[in-house]
């Protein structure tokens, strides 16, 4: 997601580049402009750039570091083109009509996808949403502090595992701790019971007040691929960047499952230029627009054939197990959206933060 040496990007940045038609002319829709709202550092070093070319159009790009903070602005009317959210939110979008439906016939992308991808609970016909990037959340740990033996026995109750206080990272991210914290517990992490999501929040105070954790987002990339502690919660793809840059660095999903998330391309119902929408997804899911995002990036691509050659023989993760999301445990998830129980995980996870600056 954030290869920080060569990024050139910065959240909440606004950044408009002018381009024109490479073939001369300028292009289909010179002198328009496509406001896209996507995640800091999440697309290749040249795709905005080659879309401005092949189109003649301008792009403007604003950041965000949070679903949460996407919502806000769209649900106050903030005009977008494009939104990258993920799946969960992708399904608030929906049910509180905030997003259209894409116009198929205006796609030409969809034989393009990986399976894996297509078709998910919150989108079953992809009706709404094209996805941008997909994977898991697992364990990055360093392989000449923690053994894969020890992981396969504890799972996520490593996280509980008193030989690596104060050598641990969690991620600042209330959705996907509470995730761990249940899929340790052997419970669903998309459950609504109360006393599962206290149980939860529980362990979860428990690891904060005896591992001393560093609670963290995107710092955990750089200082694990510089080994700086033993282990920590990260998504697959900042795992793939970072097993790249140091291979003492490794990725291990417990059997009890994980989130399997996607980050889908979405058009909101006040888009001021939905036709150029439509083209800016046909590009990025292309095979040219996705190998410039994932083979930079680091997560998965949702073109099948880009996934296929960056995995593959000679691509650059080959044999980086965090590149290609797990299939075939039936403990794996996709969340789905709850608003009562997300404002309980909210409640919870501040207090687990407010017990840890306490600590």
């Amino acid at each position: 997601m954030k290869k920080l040496l060569v990024s050139i990007l910065t959240a909440f940045m606004v950044v408009t580049i002018a381009g024109c038609d490479s073939n001369g002319g300028g292009g289909e829709y010179e002198g328009q402009e496509l406001h896209l709202y996507n995640w800091g550092e999440y697309m290749g070093e040249n795709l905005i750039q080659d879309f401005e070319e092949k189109t003649g159009a301008k792009v403007v790009v604003d950041y965000f570091d949070s679903n949460e903070q996407m919502y806000i602005k769209v649900a106050n009317g903030e005009s977008y083109d494009i939104l990258v959210p993920s799946d969960y939110m992708i399904e608030r979008l929906i049910q509180e009509d905030l997003i259209q439906k894409l116009d198929q016939s205006k796609l030409n992308c969809l034989d393009l996808l990986a399976d894996g991808v297509k078709g998910l609970p919150y989108d079953p016909k992809n009706e709404y949403s094209i996805p941008y990037f997909w994977g898991s959340v697992g364990i990055v740990y360093n392989k000449t502090k923690v053994s894969e033996k020890d992981l396969k026995k504890q799972g996520y109750n490593i996280f509980l595992n008193t030989k690596y206080k104060g050598d641990i990272y969690l991620y600042d991210s209330e959705r996907d701790s509470f995730m761990m914290a249940l899929k340790a517990l052997g419970y669903s992490m998309n459950t609504s019971d109360k006393k599962e999501l206290n149980e939860a929040y529980e362990w979860l105070l428990q690891c904060v007040k005896t591992m001393e954790p560093e609670i963290v987002t995107d710092e955990i990339i750089d200082s694990m691929a510089q080994g700086r502690k033993a282990l920590g919660l990260i998504y697959s793809g900042d795992a793939a960047y970072v097993m790249s840059e140091n291979e003492d660095m490794g990725f291990y999903i417990p059997e009890s499952g994980t989130n399997l998330w996607s980050d889908g391309m979405v058009i909101p119902k006040n888009a001021k230029n939905v036709e150029l929408a439509h083209e800016f997804i046909n590009y990025v899911a292309s095979y040219e627009g996705s190998m410039d995002n994932s083979s930079l990036v680091g997560y998965t691509s949702a073109n099948k054939e880009v996934m296929e050659e960056l995995s593959g023989p000679g691509g650059d993760y080959e044999e980086i197990n965090a590149y290609v999301p797990r299939t075939g445990n039936n403990k794996d998830e996709v969340f789905t959206y709850d608003e009562a129980t997300r404002k309980i995980i909210s409640e919870l996870f501040s207090k687990v933060k407010v017990a840890a600056s306490n600590s």
